[in-house]
C-alpha cells in the first residue's frame, strides 16, 4: 500500500477560502462581485446538473409564483375592508358581515402563501443539496483520475476552496436565490399590474423617481467599488503577514524582528483601515439616500392620491392598498439587483469547479492487465526519460535489479532518486522508455494492482485524524487487532505507544501534533510491517528517530526486508552500506554503481561523499 495515498484532507496551504456569497439585501449584497470568464457557457453546464430535477423545479416555480401572486392580492383585498369601514362610519352602520368574509379571505390568502413559500422552499433545499452532493462526489473522483503533475502545481488551500467554499456558493444560490429571482420577478409584475389597476396617475407619479434612485445607486456603487477592492488586496496582505508571523514566530523572536514585524502590521493595517472606512461610508449613504428618495415618492403618491380621492376617482380604501404596494415596490428591485450580483460570484465559482472537473485525467488502465505466474519482484528500468518541464530530469536511466536485491539509491538533492521511485509506482508517466516488473511493463497493470505490490515509508510522515491503530491499519483495512500489536513490536514502535495517553486507542490530532515527528515516522514503518508487501521503497525511513531506535529499526528492516525487493533512498551512507546494489546518481543518470566495498575501492564519486561524512 503506498504511502502517498491518502484518507484525509491535507492542511490548507495558500491563500485563504474564499467566502460565499449570499443574496442579502443591504448596500454591501450591491457591491460589484468577481465574475466568471465566460457566464454563459459556465451557467449551461450548471443547468445540465439541474436537468435530472425538472419536475421539482417546475413545482417550485408554480408554488413561487402562487404564493406570490396571494400575497400581492392581499393588499388590495384589504383595501376593500377599508372601504367597507368608511362607508360604514359614513353612512351609520358597518357591515360586520362583509368584513368578517374579507378578513377570513385575507387569513386564507396569506395562510396559502405561507404554505406555498414552505413547500418551495422545502424541494430547493433538496434540490441544492442534491446537486452539491453531485458535484464534490465528482470533484472527489475526479482527484483519484488525475495525474500527480497537476497537484504538483496548484496549493492545498485552493484545492480545498473549491471542493468547499466555491461548491457552497452555488449551494447557496440554488437554494436561495432561484426561487428569490422568480418571486421579486412576479412581484414587481404583479404590483404593477395592481397599481395600474388602481390608478395610472398614481403609478407614473410612484416610477418618476425609479430613474433617479437608479442613478444614485450607481454613483454610490462606482465611488465605492475601488476601495472595496482595495480593502479586500490589503485584508489578503494583512492575513498573509499575520499567518508568516504567527508560523514563524520562533525564528522572528530569535533574529529580533519584532520591531519590524510590528511596523509592517501597522503600515498594512491604517492603509487597511482607511480604505474600508471610505467604503463602508460610501456604501452606507445608500440605503438612506434611497429611502430619502423612496419618501419622496411616498408623498407626491399621498399629494396625487389626496387629490383624487376629492375628486372621487379613487376611494380610501385604494389609496391604502397603492400605498402598500409602492413600499413593497421597492425591495423586489433591490433584490433583483443583489441576485444579478450573486449570480456572477456564483458563476466565477462554478467556473472554477468546472475547469477542475474537465482537467485532463490520467491515462486509463488496461483493459486486460499483466498476469505474473508466482510475483517474485525482478525490476528493470530501461532507457527511461522523464522531465517534469521541458528540461529532462532522468536522462537515459537504465538498471536491472534481481528479485530480493536490496537496491540503494544515494546522490544530491535534485539528482532524481525520489522521482525514480515514483515512476516505478506510476505517479508520474514516462517520456519514454520502460519499467517492467518480472517481464512485464507496468503500464500492462492497473494503477490500483501495481500499487498494491508496493510499501513506502517517508520521510515526511503522513498520519490521519484517528486512533493510533487505525493509523497503523491504514494498510491494511481489514488486519485484526494481534497483527497490528505484532507488526508495532516489529517495528519497535509498542513501548512508546504504551506510553501514551490511552495507548492503541489515542487520536492523533489533525495535525499530528499530540507526537513527535520520530514518532510519526515509526508508525509509519509500522504500518509498512502490517502491509506485508513484496517490494519496499524506503525514503529516508528512519530520519527522524534517535540513534538508538534506529538501530532496532534497522534490525527490523533486515527481518523485513530479507526475501523482498526494496529500493532504500538514504543520505546517510550508513544505513546503507549492506545494501546489494548502491546507486550514485548525479544529474538524472547513474554515475557509479556497486557495493558499498566495490565503490570505495574506486576512489569515486561515492567515496568522495562517504568519508565527507564519516571524516575520511
Amino acid at each position: 500500500m503506498s504511502e502517498s495515498g491518502g484518507r484525509g484532507a491535507g492542511a490548507a496551504e495558500g491563500a485563504g477560502p474564499r467566502k460565499p456569497q449570499r443574496p442579502q439585501g443591504g448596500p454591501m449584497a450591491m457591491m460589484p462581485g468577481e465574475k466568471a470568464k465566460n457566464f454563459g457557457a459556465t451557467m449551461r453546464t450548471l443547468l445540465r446538473y439541474l436537468k435530472p430535477y425538472r419536475a421539482r423545479l417546475f413545482l417550485v416555480f408554480a408554488f413561487a409564483i402562487l404564493g406570490t401572486a396571494f400575497s400581492i392580492v392581499a393588499p388590495a383585498i384589504m383595501g376593500d375592508a377599508t372601504d367597507i369601514i368608511v362607508r360604514g362610519v359614513l353612512r351609520g352602520r358597518i357591515d360586520f358581515g362583509s368584513l368578517r368574509d374579507i378578513l377570513l379571505l385575507l387569513a386564507g390568502l396569506y395562510l396559502l402563501s405561507f404554505l406555498f413559500s414552505y413547500v418551495q422552499g422545502f424541494i430547493m433545499s433538496g434540490v441544492s443539496q442534491g446537486v452539491t452532493y453531485r458535484l464534490r462526489r465528482d470533484m472527489s473522483e475526479k482527484m483519484d483520475r488525475l495525474p500527480l503533475r497537476y497537484y504538483d502545481s496548484k496549493t492545498h488551500g485552493e484545492m480545498q476552496s473549491r471542493m468547499t467554499n466555491d461548491i457552497e456558493t452555488v449551494n447557496v444560490t440554488l437554494g436561495q436565490s432561484l426561487t428569490q429571482a422568480v418571486t421579486s420577478a412576479v412581484t414587481i409584475a404583479g404590483i404593477l399590474v395592481m397599481m395600474l389597476r388602481i390608478s395610472l396617475l398614481m403609478t407614473a407619479v410612484a416610477l418618476i423617481v425609479l430613474p433617479l434612485s437608479m442613478a444614485l445607486i450607481r454613483v454610490i456603487v462606482r465611488a465605492s467599488q475601488g476601495h472595496f477592492a482595495d480593502q479586500q488586496r490589503l485584508l489578503g496582505e494583512i492575513n498573509g503577514h499575520i499567518e508568516e508571523m504567527y508560523a514563524g514566530h520562533q525564528t522572528v523572536r530569535a533574529f529580533n524582528g519584532e520591531a519590524d514585524s510590528i511596523e509592517r502590521f501597522d503600515a498594512i493595517n491604517k492603509k487597511l483601515c482607511d480604505s474600508a472606512w471610505k467604503a463602508q461610508f460610501l456604501s452606507g449613504l445608500m440605503m438612506p439616500a434611497m429611502g430619502f428618495i423612496g419618501n419622496l415618492s411616498y408623498v407626491f403618491v399621498c399629494v396625487t392620491g389626496g387629490w383624487l380621492a376629492v375628486r372621487g376617482s379613487v376611494s380610501i380604501g385604494s389609496i391604502q392598498a397603492f400605498m402598500q404596494y409602492v413600499r413593497s415596490f421597492s425591495q423586489p428591485i433591490t433584490m433583483i439587483a443583489n441576485i444579478v450580483n450573486v449570480l456572477q460570484s456564483t458563476a466565477a465559482a462554478a467556473e472554477r469547479v468546472f475547469e477542475f472537473l474537465s482537467e485532463e485525467e490520467e491515462s486509463p488502465d488496461p483493459e486486460t492487465e499483466a498476469v505474473t505466474n508466482g510475483f517474485r519482484g525482478g525490476i528493470a528500468f530501461e532507457n527511461v526519460r522523464f522531465s517534469y518541464t521541458d528540461a529532462p530530469l532522468i536522462k537515459d536511466f537504465s538498471v536491472h535489479v534481481s528479485p530480493g536485491m536490496r537496491v540503494a539509491i544515494v546522490g544530491p538533492t535534485g539528482a532524481g532518486k525520489t522521482t525514480l521511485v515514483k515512476l516505478l509506482m506510476r505517479f508520474y508517466e514516462l517520456d519514454s522508455g520502460r519499467v517492467l516488473i518480472d517481464g512485464a511493463d507496468i503500464s500492462g497493470y492497473s494503477r490500483s494492482s501495481l500499487r498494491g505490490l508496493f510499501g513506502m515509508v517517508l520521510q515526511d510522515a503522513w498520519l490521519y485524524s484517528a486512533s493510533v491503530m487505525e493509523n497503523i491499519r491504514f494498510g491494511r483495512p481489514d488486519a485484526s487487532d494481534d497483527e497490528v500489536f505484532a507488526a508495532a513490536r516489529a517495528a519497535q514502535v509498542d513501548h512508546f505507544i504504551h506510553t501514551l495517553p490511552g495507548g492503541y486507542g489515542m487520536v492523533i490530532n489533525e495535525d499530528a501534533t499530540n507526537i513527535s515527528q520520530g514518532q510519526k515516522q515509526l508508525l509509519t514503518i509500522a504500518r509498512a510491517f502490517l502491509a506485508d508487501p513484496p517490494i519496499l521503497i524506503l525514503d529516508e525511513a528512519t530520519s527522524s528517530v534517535d540513534t538508538r531506535t534506529e538501530a532496532l529499526v534497522q534490525k527490523a528492516m533486515r527481518n523485513l526486508l530479507r526475501g523482498r525487493t526494496a529500493f532504500i533512498i538514504a543520505h546517510r551512507l550508513s544505513t546503507i552500506r549492506d545494501a546489494d546494489l548502491i546507486l550514485l546518481m548525479m544529474d538524472g543518470d547513474i554515475a557509479e554503481q556497486g557495493t558499498h566495498e566495490s565503490l570505495m575501492q574506486l576512489g569515486g564519486r561515492y567515496a568522495e561523499l562517504y568519508d565527507s561524512q564519516f571524516g575520511g
